[in-house]
């Protein structure tokens, strides 16, 4: 079982390489191990494109024949752009396939296991199952429950704020942490917002170089939306979702969505939006960046308290952040973080 495993992480890390370009199709790895040495791997780069079993077979060559498959994901044994994967590896003449968990997908779940074993094919699943499980949670979710994952975004401070009480929002958060959100970003397949953060902040809702660009989503009501907002720009794609919200009509325009290929979405604001996303239970995930400042009733973001080297320890469930109140000091930040006074 140690080797198997050992085969399997590297499957999974394989896999880990095509996160944020084959949604909807799920992140996959494949390992042809043949006398204890690697004959062929390969991933699935992109939607639409070679599935990671069949890029695997086509590096290993006639060494396949007799190897050991390790591959994250049960293989397919249905026709979707690609043909059945369960096909191909039996014409290669693989002895055995170690699967870290079975396919949810109905037109799968269970199929390639059984296909594999008519002609043969020794077969073992369930080997680093849980790690599997969380690197595809999103393309899980979108098979069983028909909606996408969603992942819930929050900048705020440590009286947790996400605003002054004017309004002012940008930059709460460091440099650092804005990189780490643009990355998730090009993670998923949608970033979602509420018309008042458009008509407010005036976005560009990009991954700002760190990947591709998601689809840029706009709950937004009965609101308007200025033409000239940069939403509207060529960088990706804009849906503007209308109507009333409320947890049955999320819940059907998230079953839109899904219809649409979004298996993963980021809702980062503002929010209001936020709120109807958690009080519906549509929330699977949270991403919340704490920054080490004290905004009260300070209407400028370059007005706040700043915590200078702040100490984050855990306390069983609990975070406690301690640090000294910074002694007035030009910005390391974006738009200046200073101690008021």
């Amino acid at each position: 079982m140690f080797i198997d495993e050992k085969w399997m992480a590297r499957a999974l890390a394989l896999a880990e390489r095509g996160r944020g370009w084959v949604h909807p199709n799920p992140m996959v790895g494949a390992v042809l191990v043949r006398h204890g040495r690697v004959v062929g791997e390969g991933f699935h780069r992109k939607f639409g494109q070679a599935h990671a079993e069949v890029e695997a077979l086509r590096r290993a060559g006639a060494r396949a024949r007799g190897a050991t498959l390790y591959v994250n994901l049960e293989p397919c044994a249905h026709w979707g752009k690609t043909p059945p994967c369960v096909d191909v590896l039996i014409q290669a003449g693989v002895g055995r396939v170690v699967a870290a968990m079975r396919d949810p997908n109905p037109r799968v779940a269970g199929k390639g296991f059984a296909a594999l074993r008519r002609h043969g094919i020794r077969v073992t699943s369930g080997v680093l199952e849980e790690d599997a499980q969380h690197l595809n949670r999103a393309f899980v979710t979108w098979v069983t429950k028909k909606r996408p994952y969603v992942t819930l975004k929050v900048a705020a401070s440590l009286d947790g704020r996400t605003a002054t009480i004017t309004g002012e929002s940008r930059w709460i958060t460091g440099e650092a942490a804005r990189s780490e959100g643009h990355r998730l970003r090009a993670e998923v397949d949608a970033i979602a917002v509420g018309a008042g953060t458009v008509i407010k902040d005036n976005p560009l809702l990009t991954a700002h170089g760190q990947g591709r660009n998601p689809v840029r989503i706009v709950f937004a009501g009965r609101r308007k939306l200025p033409r000239g907002a940069k939403i509207f720009n060529s960088a990706a794609p804009t849906w503007v979702l209308k109507g009333t919200r409320g947890s049955a009509g999320l819940r059907k325009e998230l079953s839109g969505l899904a219809a649409r290929g979004i298996a993963h979405l980021l809702v980062e604001g503002g929010w209001t939006l936020q709120q109807e996303f958690l009080k519906a239970g549509l929330v699977d995930e949270v991403c919340w960046f704490v920054a080490p400042v004290i905004i009260g009733n300070n209407p400028r973001l370059k007005s706040v308290w700043l915590v200078e080297n702040p100490q984050i320890s855990k306390i069983d469930s609990d975070f406690c952040v301690r640090g000294r109140l910074a002694s007035p000091r030009p910005s390391p930040y974006g738009r200046g973080w200073r101690k008021a006074g």
